[in-house]
């Protein structure tokens, strides 16, 4: 919920920045890696095959190392999930700038849709 809780790239923002030490994901890994092994054990279950305590660990981990990859802003930006990975010294620089631009941009009607009650 983190990306999401920081307007991600889903809410369409006007600029993302990230300093080099960032970490970029909708959850932390250790999170992300038992959901993910508890859908590859389901899956491998179903199939018939029930994972020992031992592969489970080792699961664990190659997932948890895959997904670290995967959160790092050179991975995010190699996607274009941020604009641009930035020395945090220029950090009030570049929040200005990105202010100055945003205060250019039109602003679009809001438009809630249909509200159901």
């Amino acid at each position: 919920a983190g990306n999401y809780a920081m307007c991600g790239k889903a809410y369409d923002p006007r600029l993302i920045v990230a300093w080099p030490t960032a970490k970029i994901a909708v959850m932390g890994g250790d999170q992300a890696a038992k959901v993910l092994l508890q859908i590859q054990a389901s899956a491998m279950k179903a199939h018939g095959k029930e994972l020992t305590e031992k592969e489970k660990e080792e699961l664990l981990a190659e997932i948890r190392g895959r997904y670290e990859d995967q959160t790092t802003p050179y991975y995010a930006a190699a996607r274009l999930w941020v604009d641009a990975i930035i020395d945090p010294l220029e950090t009030r620089r570049v929040i200005s700038m990105g202010i100055e631009a945003a205060n250019n941009a039109e602003v679009e009607r809001f438009n809630p849709g249909v509200i159901q009650t």
